[in-house]
């Protein structure tokens, strides 16, 4: 389980906040992210760093974000966010409210082909698969 030593006093209860108020979109999300992957540990609204990532993966290093209206008004402020999220091993993924809810199944289909790219590299660079690491070499670009 991860500490909140280091975290500002009120981390917890922002964080509890920010779960209990969460949009339908993330909360759609994170159902469908628990149905479709249930091998996996998906955690809503967790304290990392200054910020609280709408859908985080700490096995996977992968943080979600579902953008409603108003990061349409603060692309400075979610490009911030995202390099500091970036700075700590994490790789994020951006969706709309309206992908989510218009169309989960595509947006779930990408987190997987995330996945399996993230699994691919792992399996290379760990040189247990050296058979895959040749085809990409091989094959044109």
């Amino acid at each position: 389980m991860r500490s909140y030593r280091n975290q500002p006093i009120g981390t917890v209860p922002r964080a509890r906040q920010l779960r209990r108020e969460a949009p339908e979109p993330e909360r759609r999300l994170l159902r469908g992210l628990r149905e479709a992957f249930p091998h996996l540990k998906w955690r809503h609204q967790t304290p990392l760093g200054p910020f609280h990532p709408d859908i985080l993966c700490f096995s996977e290093k992968l943080v979600i974000e579902v953008d409603g209206d108003t990061h349409a008004h603060t692309v400075s402020e979610d490009a911030a966010r995202t390099r500091f999220i970036e700075r700590q091993g994490y790789r994020v993924l951006r969706f709309t409210n309206t992908d989510v809810m218009q169309n989960l199944e595509g947006v779930l289909t990408q987190i997987s082909f995330s996945l399996r790219e993230k699994e691919g590299a792992r399996r290379v660079s760990g040189g247990k698969d050296e058979g895959d690491h040749a085809q990409k070499k091989d094959s044109p670009a």
